[in-house]
């Protein structure tokens, strides 16, 4: 009889959502104390874990840049860490005496993560950390193509757990990994949420299971550049954020919208930091090789380097290139270059004046990115502002990079690797998810005020039908019925 990876995937996510039920029955019972104990571990655990499993998750995965994986590692462990770190979440978390309320933090249970194949390692610590401090369990459902790195950033996570205190099975994840094992995953009746972060496919599938779930949207992020920019700036951010982890966050920039007066400066600026400009027979090439004739993208060339892209698309650009940049005129379904590239591609769009550079933006956001992010560089803060207010986004981020500034390492936003799109881009919440979305919160209310008089007052009185015309009634009805009405 031979070996059925489907079935025995079903099964152990069967066995791991038991273990970490049990698990949680005891870990929801924990002192505030033994959380922050635990979860101090556990972010030691990832800082030093961070080399080791960045370059593993490279290696495995063929995505990105090792050294930038071990910065999101350290941003997913310590600086996540760092921003919930005095976050209660047991006990009485608020008091109002005014109003006589009680608030109280009440875990959801099993939480289930779906990690994605672009940032495997650094979302594992993640949603390990946010999920135990907020008093859950967690079993994790690696992308196949990253789940070995998946499995060990979770083992590194459950041990530090273990050792400092925390039931065993708390953390679980998936090795034999299967679509069917996911599905059995989210639809296990001992899992309380979901916490999606991966493709539009299984992200759609978490929201199906009729489960609550934090699924997060495609990012299709266009970064304006104004008139009144910083443009040294701006040029150095946009090419190192592009070429961060060769483009595997999702809120990486994927089209620059420049302003008509500064747009050739820009441009030389770019060159100067690695960026390729490409000629009309190279972006032709380009729209034919990022993505494939159904119009999805060619995972060959996604979160690999510019020349290795460059060569895929059948031209050459120096050793030194760091991001390949596409001059377009049109966006949706007429432009493929215009959605998003989780690769080292970079959209160019010149426009005149800001207010059509926030009608481009629009339309880029519209092309894949509703709900997700805009950047600007500008100084002058009416159209800072005017761009705040108009985008169907939000995160508006102003002169940072997209990619570091939007999880919240280089801006004021919740630190974060599953970023919210809210409800216009089908998700439950536009925020940065962190430990407090992982909590219910019971309140304990006293009386404020005594009721009205009115609600003492006696009901009305009602009388009896009268018995004869209840006879009539019933006459009537059988009658009917006899004769086929």
């Amino acid at each position: 009889m031979g070996f059925d990876k489907d079935l025995a995937s079903i099964q152990e996510s069967r066995d791991l959502v038991n273990a970490a039920h049990a698990a949680w029955k005891t870990w929801s019972r924990a002192s505030q104390a033994d959380v922050d104990r635990v979860c101090a571990a556990m972010c030691a655990a990832g800082v030093q874990a961070a080399e080791r499993l960045g370059r593993m998750a490279q290696e495995e995965t063929g995505f990105g840049v090792a050294a930038h994986k071990k910065l999101k590692n350290e941003f997913g462990s310590r600086v996540v860490w760092e921003s919930i770190r005095d976050l209660k979440t047991v006990g009485v978390i608020r008091h109002d005496p005014a109003r006589r309320l009680y608030e109280i933090a009440w875990p959801m249970g099993v939480v289930a993560a779906l990690i994605p194949s672009t940032n495997p390692t650094s979302t594992t610590f993640f949603k390990s950390l946010i999920a135990v401090k907020s008093r859950n369990a967690i079993v994790f459902s690696p992308h196949p193509s990253a789940r070995r790195c998946t499995y060990e950033a979770a083992q590194a996570m459950s041990l530090a757990a273990e050792n400092a205190g925390a039931p065993k099975g708390l953390i679980g994840c998936l090795q034999q990994v299967s679509l069917p094992g996911t599905q059995e995953l989210m639809t296990h009746r001992q899992v309380a949420v979901i916490l999606a972060t991966g493709g539009i496919a299984m992200v759609r599938a978490a929201h199906s299971t009729g489960k609550p779930a934090y699924g997060v949207g495609p990012g299709n992020v266009p970064v304006y550049v104004d008139r009144s920019a910083d443009l040294e700036k701006a040029a150095r951010y946009i090419v190192a954020s592009k070429a961060f982890d060769h483009s595997t966050i999702c809120a990486t920039e994927q089209a620059v919208v420049a302003d008509l007066p500064i747009a050739n400066l820009l441009a030389e600026l770019m060159r100067a930091e690695g960026a390729y400009f490409t000629n009309l027979h190279e972006t032709e090439a380009l729209r034919t090789t990022v993505f494939l004739p159904d119009g999805s993208p060619n995972t060959a060339v996604v979160g690999k380097s510019a020349p290795f892209v460059a060569e895929m698309a059948g031209f050459r650009v120096p050793a030194e290139t760091r991001i390949l940049v596409t001059p377009l005129n049109k966006t949706g379904k007429e432009e493929p270059l215009s959605h998003e590239k989780m690769t080292t591609v970079l959209g160019w769009y010149v426009v005149d004046g800001w207010e059509q550079g926030c009608e481009r933006s629009i339309a880029i956001i519209e092309a894949g990115g509703i709900g997700h992010t805009q950047i600007i560089h500008a100084n002058d803060e009416r159209v800072i502002m005017a761009f705040g207010l108009e985008k169907p986004v939000f995160r508006i981020l102003v002169n940072t990079m997209g990619t570091l500034g939007a999880i919240g390492l280089t801006s004021g936003v919740m630190p974060s690797l599953t970023l919210g799109s809210g409800g216009v881009g089908g998700a439950i919440t536009g925020d940065n998810v962190s430990a407090y979305h992982l909590i219910n919160i019971k309140r304990l209310a006293y009386e404020t005020m005594p009721p009205p008089p009115e609600a003492f007052l006696p009901g009305e009185k009602t009388t009896s039908p009268d018995p004869a015309e209840i006879e009539r009634v019933v006459r009537q009805v059988v009658s009917e019925i006899l004769n086929g009405k």
